[in-house]
């Protein structure tokens, strides 16, 4: 671990400072040295080092340099051709990702996690990794545990879903343990870190985890990871079968032999899609970046391309995060002064932890009569209620009608309805005798109804716009707050959210089969606790749906953790920008439709020039196969096989890959790129296998046979590339005069290069006929082949 590579001095003993004062810079220092720094247990990004040994020394590029070799003790160096492609491959992809890191370290330095530290006594703002052993930490709601703890002073509740799986949140005192990994759902306290990097609680799950389980792909790198595999697999035993049946069967010589094993192999390497997939996605991470989207996950692009859902809270992300008082309505008699002066108690004693109680204190603070806290228990996501009990014997409650006054809400109807239907947040400030039990708040029986606080959130002005473009795109959106299902089904419409009007309370969401039908039936979802998104999220996943969750809150982290791709706001809390897959750093919700356009773009295209890439290794196979069995020639040179490949494959597939392209993604990826592969690899499978057969009929010699079917292979790549082109740009046209202007050149000045023969007449005729079959043969396979897959299917 990096945290062992630095240890250069003996451990200090631990230490326990006084909260107040923490470590001193000297016994910072100290930690340092020995290697007792809170380093990641995993590397952010590759290092340099590793991004050169992964590009180079991989399984093919060791294929490409043994059959290089073969090809040398030959001393045909025209056929050496592939050998340039496979270093430009090399050099594009070492370049690209080196341009990625500098682009990605800049963003992660700016998002990194940044906690307050006390150092000699005073308040220091440090990078979680610049923290050590022992240091005194002050953990506000919201902020992620970054290493081991135990609380020195001050009470939190926390939730530890994200290490052990229990949602229910904890309440830490004095002296009880922090797990690294958990977070501050309320409260504030300071806790002196106990173990660090790989000695922490998350840092020993993550090498365990590291040791026990592979990396998850996503379905696309998993399909490419499966296919290259296999062809790795076959490369050696069909090569040398090959190489057998040429000495053996069609009694070749060692050099036409080799030559000959060399074209078929190269044909069947997907050389350039696996690095065309990694360039792709990369500069996808770094578009996004420039965006001011940071992507913790290489694999939630893909996922972006086909989420067809997307769950998103209301504050934040519809509406701005500022709040502001909308109105007071004092009720059963209680007068505006007396309210304040209740408010301005209860906000003196609270924490201004989130934007309810910033805007709860811009309008109350110094308003206070006086009165003094025996007892807090802070406002959660899951009870959705606060309460302070007072030194005079009264206890004070705020939070959501409906929880605190129960069936008696239906008394406050006529106002509720009111400031619902303006898009209010409503709270119920509330008097009693009586102090919660166990967390819970009295009967609503013995609360008194004091006043109803109105508070207003400013819809975002770009939200409608953002909502219209999902609606279009065929994305379906779900709302899912704590706040009043009517409050959010007002602000939704408002925003243009289509089906805003079919909203339920999820408190009537009492068992899962009902959780279910919501889940499919309603678009709007009020007092959602925590859990329950998480299971809205579980819900829409069961029911076929890729969902994407955006959220801001500790109340949305573990619904950001259930959603196959989550984006989090990077003003939001530290918790749920960790745990993301995406951080919008500028907080702005607008950009969404350009993050999943991006997605969308990426798939789209590596599907498309995916297509070209399988093309030529399906043919490739089969006809290398037919040969093997029949005896027959491999009817190209490596030399010519490079041709085809640079001008129909490598060259327009990275053209390809880089077009806007933003349609949704539907299917599995191998089998969209098999649809398009399989048709064109057997319509060159046919045509060329005619003209091996029929250049025997005909007398034709191996260098005019080699010549026809390169011409043939070309025309079928370009009729491919013709449809791929459809409808055509300028681009796409440019695309199609570039692969012109190269085969001209390649044909008028380089045939000795290409080992391209003058044809006879004979093979021209021979050439004409199998031209004249291509489209035909193109789409009768293409016909056949859908009508499989459907009765497949």
């Amino acid at each position: 671990m990096a945290a062992e590579r630095r240890k250069s001095a003996p451990a200090p003993e631990p230490l326990c400072p006084a909260p107040e004062l923490g470590l001193t810079a000297e016994q910072a220092a100290e930690r340092l040295r020995a290697g007792l720094a809170n380093l990641p247990v995993q590397a952010p990004g590759k290092r340099v080092s590793q991004i050169l040994f992964t590009n180079i020394f991989t399984y093919f590029n060791l294929v490409f340099v043994i059959l290089a070799a073969l090809v040398a003790l030959t001393g045909s160096w025209n056929n050496l051709t592939f050998m340039g492609v496979v270093l430009c491959n090399t050099a594009i992809g070492i370049i690209q990702e080196l341009r990625s890191k500098r682009v990605l370290d800049r963003l992660k330095l700016l998002n990194a996690q940044r906690v307050t530290a006390i150092r000699d006594g005073t308040e220091q703002e440090l990078r979680s990794e610049e923290l050590v052993r022992d240091d005194v930490v002050v953990f506000r709601a919201g902020e992620q545990i970054c290493a081991d703890a135990e609380v020195l002073s001050g009470t939190c509740r926390v939730n530890e879903a994200l290490v052990t799986g229990e949602a229910d949140e904890i309440t830490k005192q004095s002296g009880d343990r922090l797990l690294s990994g958990s977070f501050l759902v309320s409260g504030l306290c300071r806790a002196r870190l106990t173990a660090v990097g790989a000695e922490s609680y998350a840092g020993r799950l993550t090498l365990e985890a590291r040791r026990s389980l592979r990396s998850h792909e996503s379905e696309m790198m998993h399909a490419l990871s499966q296919l290259v595999k296999w062809i790795g697999i076959l490369l050696f035993p069909l090569g040398a079968a090959l190489l057998f049946k040429e000495l053996v069967w069609r009694h070749a010589d060692w050099g036409e032999a080799i030559v000959q094993t060399v074209a078929a192999l190269i044909g069947m390497i997907p050389e350039g899609l696996y690095l065309l997939t990694s360039l792709a996605l990369v500069a996808s991470v770094v578009r996004l970046a420039q965006r001011q989207t940071l992507v913790h996950e290489l694999k939630s692009i893909e996922t972006l391309a086909r989420v067809d859902v997307l769950c998103v809270d209301k504050t934040g992300t519809i509406t701005e995060n500022t709040m502001s008082l909308d109105s007071l309505l004092p009720l059963n008699g209680a007068s505006e002064a007396e309210l304040r002066g209740l408010l301005g108690d209860y906000v003196a004693a609270m924490g201004g932890e989130n934007d309810t109680m910033q805007a709860l204190k811009g309008s109350f603070d110094g308003c206070g009569a006086g009165r003094t806290p025996a007892e807090l228990f802070p406002f959660t996501s899951a009870k959705k209620y606060g309460a302070a009990c007072f030194t005079s014997g009264e206890s004070c409650y705020l939070g959501a009608p409906e929880v605190l006054l129960g069936q008696r809400v239906a008394e406050l109807e006529l106002p509720l309805s009111a400031l619902a239907g303006r898009g209010c947040r409503v709270l119920l400030l509330a008097g009693s005798e009586l102090a919660p039990e166990a967390e819970r708040a009295p009967d609503s029986a013995d609360l008194r109804p004091l006043a109803l606080i109105a508070l207003h959130n400013p819809i975002r002005a770009a939200a409608p716009e953002t909502f219209r473009y999902f609606a279009s795109e065929g994305v379906s959106v779900r709302v899912i707050s704590g706040d009043n299902p009517r409050t959010v089904s007002q602000v939704a419409k408002s925003a243009g959210i289509p089906g805003a009007e079919r909203w339920i309370d999820a408190r009537d969401l009492t068992d899962d089969a009902a959780l279910d039908r919501a889940a499919a039936d309603c678009t709007v979802f009020g007092r959602v606790t925590p859990e329950q998104k998480r299971r809205l999220i579980r819900a829409l996943k069961a029911q076929g749906h890729t969902v994407a969750m955006t959220g801001d809150g500790v109340n949305d982290v573990l619904a950001l953790k259930e959603a196959d791709c989550s984006v989090a706001m990077a003003a939001g809390s530290d918790a749920a920008s960790r745990v993301s897959d995406l951080v919008l750093l500028e907080n702005d919700f607008s950009v969404m439709p350009g993050v999943v356009a991006e997605g969308r773009r990426v798939i789209n295209n590596i599907e498309r020039s995916a297509t070209l890439f399988l093309l030529k290794n399906i043919f490739a196979l089969a006809l290398a196969l037919t040969s093997l069995f029949f005896a027959l020639p491999f009817p190209f040179t490596p030399v010519q096989v490079s041709l085809v490949s640079m001008l129909t494959i490598g060259f327009p597939a990275f053209v390809l890959a880089l077009e806007p392209n933003e349609s949704l993604v539907r299917g599995r990826f191998l089998a969209n790129v098999l649809r398009r592969a399989v048709p064109p690899a057997f319509t060159d499978y046919l045509l060329i296998l005619a003209a091996i057969l029929a250049a025997r009929r005909l007398g034709l010699p191996p260098g005019e046979l080699s010549t026809v079917c390169v011409y043939l292979m070309s025309l079928v790549g370009l009729a491919v590339i013709l449809r791929l082109c459809l409808p055509f740009t300028p681009i796409r046209k440019l695309l199609l005069l570039a692969i012109a202007l190269g085969y001209a050149l390649a044909i008028l000045g380089l045939d000795w290069w290409f080992q391209l023969s003058p044809l006879s007449g004979n093979a021209l005729l021979l050439l004409a006929a199998g031209a004249a079959l291509i489209w035909p043969l193109l789409l009768g396979l293409t016909r056949l082949w859908e009508r499989a897959m459907c009765e497949k299917q």
